[in-house]
Formats: structure tokens, C-alpha cells, sequence
């Protein structure tokens, strides 16, 4: 059976045909999907799906772009949310440097916030990062070493790895798991190159859906059924079966939730 560690399925996207969309991932042998926040309204959305549904697991944070304009009240509001019993990770949390450099240091005072949340709370922290690898390496070093011995605690999952290697080998001497999703699919793209590198104890599978569809859906909207494509996609590169992927992947994923 396959997890997918990530998959926003509580967005309008699937407003029209969640139910189908997740028998289909049913079928697909996808029996567990985490569902990462964007802001506050997104985990209680998260969190009333997983009421209804089962298999489905939450994440709460306040996601890198959301961060300009967040409040102390905000993140104080996350952080009671890590309580819940269907919350198993802090996230998505990261650095964002794509879109709008305006924030940059906001981005990395909530980053902070957010590790030392997963540390109090014993939760994985789940990351987001574009274009923003050194920082994100740097400030999750300084905020292990800051926690003394609960720095052990500092665990979680690099979402959507592309590369380069070298921020691979940091996030896993970091204690990090590697997100494999859709674009290690992509022609040109290069990432199945880069995840070539790394063994399949130190992966973990998922979707990023609606976003970031594998071939042969590429541009249309994703969902936690292609997980499937991802796994074939890695065990033909490998040479080994699509069964031992998920098995390798969805161990990794449960130990790191701690599902």
C-alpha cells in the first residue's frame, strides 16, 4: 500500500468529485494521505475532511508565502492546532524566494517559529523550499543545535526534493526524509538524476496534488492516485519492483508521522 505524504485534497479543486477522487486513490492501493496546510483556514478544512474520511492525517503551519501579515495570535492558533489527534506533522513550513523577496526575513523568523514547534510538540516538520536550499540548511543546523538535547527531536520531510545532491545529503544528515513526487517524471527535468543518489530508505512518496501532476497527466490536476506513478517511475530506475518501493517508502512514512 502507498502513502501519499502530501496532498492538499481539501482544496476547491477537488470540490466536485473528492469522494470519487479518493475511492480512486483507494483503488489505486493509496490507504493514507497527510494533508499540509497553507494557513489557518486550510487546517480546519484539513481537519473537518479527515473527520469524514479515513486514512486522512493533518498538518499545521503557516506556509512560507503566507507569512507576510501573519500575527503572533496566528501562529499561537497553529500551535493549540498541533494538539489535535489528527495532526501528525508541523508543516508546510520553508522558505520561499520564487515568488516575492520582500518578506525574506519574515520567512525565516516563521521558519524558526515552526521548527521549535516541532520540536516542542515532537512533530515532524515538513518543508517547503524554492530557490532557498542554504538558508533553509542553515537555520534548521542552528535551530538543532539550539535545542540541546532535544534537538534529536528535528525530524521531518524536504516536500518536492529536486536537488541538488549536496542539499539531499544536508537534509538526511539533518535527519530529513527526501519528498519524491510528479516532477522526478518530467522530461529535461533532471531530478530522477538527482534522486538516483539516494537510497529508498531515505524517501518517502507523494503528490503535491492538485499541483505537479506526473506524466502522462502532466498540467492537469494531480491527485494522491498517481502516487502509483511516481513508484514506477523510481522502481524502473532502480531495477527492483513497484511492491518493494512502497514498502521502503510507506515504512519511511509511517515512522516519520508516526502513523
Amino acid at each position: 500500500m502507498f502513502i501519499d505524504s502530501h496532498a492538499h485534497v481539501y482544496l476547491d479543486q477537488f470540490a466536485d468529485d473528492r469522494g470519487e477522487m479518493l475511492h480512486r486513490a483507494q483503488e489505486a492501493g493509496v490507504d493514507t494521505i497527510v494533508m499540509p496546510a497553507i494557513d489557518l483556514k486550510s487546517i480546519y478544512d484539513a481537519l473537518e475532511l479527515a473527520a469524514k474520511f479515513d486514512g486522512l492525517f493533518v498538518m499545521a503551519a503557516i506556509h512560507p508565502t503566507e507569512t507576510n501579515g501573519a500575527t503572533e495570535k496566528t501562529f499561537a492558533e497553529v500551535a493549540k492546532l498541533c494538539d489535535e489527534e489528527k495532526v501528525v506533522a508541523v508543516g508546510e513550513s520553508g522558505l520561499d524566494y520564487y515568488w516575492d523577496r520582500s518578506f525574506d526575513e519574515t520567512q525565516r523568523e516563521y521558519l524558526r517559529l515552526h521548527a521549535r514547534l516541532a520540536i516542542e510538540k515532537d512533530l515532524p516538520l515538513i518543508l517547503h523550499n524554492r530557490e532557498a536550499g542554504e538558508d533553509l540548511v542553515d537555520i534548521l543546523s542552528e535551530e538543532k543545535a539550539g535545542a540541546g538535547d532535544d534537538g534529536g527531536r528535528l525530524r521531518g520531510i524536504f516536500h518536492c526534493f529536486g536537488g541538488p545532491v549536496e542539499l539531499g545529503e544536508a537534509a538526511i544528515e539533518l535527519g530529513f526524509l527526501l519528498g519524491i513526487g510528479g516532477t522526478v517524471t518530467f522530461k529535461n527535468s533532471g531530478v530522477a538524476d538527482v534522486v538516483a543518489n539516494f537510497g529508498i530508505e531515505h524517501l518517502v512518496l507523494e503528490t503535491d496534488s492538485p499541483y505537479l501532476a506526473p506524466v502522462p497527466f502532466r498540467g492537469k490536476r494531480n491527485e494522491p492516485a498517481y502516487v502509483r506513478l511516481v513508484a514506477e517511475r523510481l522502481a524502473d530506475d532502480r531495477g527492483v519492483s513497484v511492491e518493494e518501493i512502497a514498502k521502503i517508502t510507506s515504512a519511511n512514512a509511517k515512522a516519520v508521522f508516526r502513523l
